[in-house]
């Protein structure tokens, strides 16, 4: 509305120009009233035909670039967008300003202004590096380009759509060893003395060579005829260790958004290290609806459960163990879980108690606060912890995970 109100004052500024110069022509007359009131005309006539000077019909294309290339990329990284623009038209236009909108679904919007000076074939071609990006999606609004005419009395716009949707998946911090997960592989995972001994499940867990005394029925034709060689399928084996990975998304558990960060940053790492060493990870992730990932060993498993871990968020209503047992039947017994959660107290001691019950080995991974030190060992729910030998770690920064998990202290608060 204001907009509106700008412009037609301004056309009303040019109106009494015009009257006044004709009006100085009809009483005054002579040359220096006609030339005055002619160099009017011009400009007027200037301003007029600025509304074809192209600028409505812009087009242009975007390409993203960033360090490791693809569609995703990790949290914390830069993005290098590049536009190309061109202007049709003919009509002499001083500069363009490029307006780009990068917005975060669910979380607001990064605007940049960008002024170009288009070439004498009325294009070019501009670049910009955003701010490090958070997890989540993103999409482009689309691109607004203006001028103005030489007076800048009025403005002349247009736009134009080129597609660059992408995600920044979350930040993840390499584990080189975990040793209670090892021990979880030879505890209650395994139920033969090596895998390949092990019976094998009828779940598909990908496309192996083909080995010499395979039955036709294991023989994968789709694979075989795309690449010219013999292929076979691949079976999960019930020795396979199961892993569960239980992200705790309660709304009132997250006083500071930074903590449920940090709480999926550390759930993506704990995945990735479990795929590395094709252990079956499982995800129990409960919000507004149970959501929940079965153990499995595959790629396409990890492309699932990344995509999920974009766009989480703490919408829970439910504490922890409410939610876990609204989602009990995503619990497998003899899986082991890895419970994330920045709450204690009862409510993480009857989680914990709840999960044994049901038949799995519980770990627990404490989100505690940034601000203030780490969680004395002497509360009375961190004893019971230690007392029934359920392996418990504090992390305040994902620097810290791999040196807690490496070093075993699975009982240790500050070492």
């Amino acid at each position: 509305m204001d907009i509106l109100k700008a412009k037609g004052s301004r056309w009303w500024l040019v109106a009494s120009l015009y009257v006044s110069c004709a009006l100085y022509l009809l009483f005054q007359g002579g040359k220096t009233s006609f030339m005055l009131f002619m160099i009017v005309n011009v400009l007027l006539l200037y301003l007029i035909l600025g509304r074809w000077s192209g600028v409505a019909r812009v087009h242009g294309t975007r390409k993203l670039q960033h360090k490791g290339g693809g569609e995703s990329l990790p949290a914390g990284s830069r993005l290098e967008v590049q536009l190309q623009l061109r202007v049709p038209g003919v009509w002499p236009i001083p500069y363009v300003m490029v307006r780009e909108r990068l917005i975060r679904e669910g979380h607001g919007e990064m605007p940049f202004e960008i002024p170009f000076v288009p070439d004498i074939r009325r294009s070019g071609e501009i670049s910009y590096l955003t701010p490090p990006l958070s997890r989540g999606h993103y999409r482009f609004a689309p691109t607004v380009c203006s001028t103005w005419d030489i007076f800048g009395l009025f403005e002349h716009n247009g736009q134009f759509h080129s597609t660059g949707d992408f995600r920044v998946l979350p930040q993840t911090i390499d584990i080189r060893y975990w040793r209670q997960l090892n021990r979880g592989m030879k505890g209650p995972f395994s139920h033969a003395a090596s895998s390949r001994s092990a019976k094998e499940t009828t779940q598909l867990n990908g496309v192996r060579e083909y080995h010499h005394g395979d039955r036709l029925s294991r023989v994968h034709w789709n694979a075989t005829a795309k690449t010219g060689q013999w292929k076979s399928k691949e079976f999960e084996r019930e020795a396979l260790p199961r892993t569960v990975v239980v992200l705790d998304r309660h709304v009132e558990a997250y006083a500071q958004p930074d903590r449920f960060e940090l709480a999926v940053s550390v759930a993506a790492s704990l995945f990735e290290h479990g795929l590395r060493r094709e252990t079956a990870m499982g995800l129990v992730s409960v919000g507004e609806s149970a959501e929940g990932y079965v153990p499995r060993a595959t790629p396409a498993q990890r492309k699932s459960v990344m995509s999920h871990l974009v766009g989480v968020a703490a919408d829970s209503p439910l504490p922890l163990y409410a939610a876990l047992k609204q989602a009990g039947s995503l619990l497998s017994p003899g899986s082991f879980a890895v419970v994330i959660t920045p709450q204690g107290g009862e409510e993480t001691i009857k989680t914990m108690q709840w999960l044994e019950r049901t038949g799995l080995v519980p770990c627990l991974i404490h989100i505690a606060d940034d601000e203030g030190p780490l969680l004395s060992q002497d509360e009375p729910w961190q004893r019971l912890i230690r007392s029934r030998g359920w392996p418990f770690y504090a992390v305040r920064h994902l620097q810290e995970l791999p040196g807690k998990l490496e070093g075993g202290g699975a009982s240790a608060i500050g070492s």
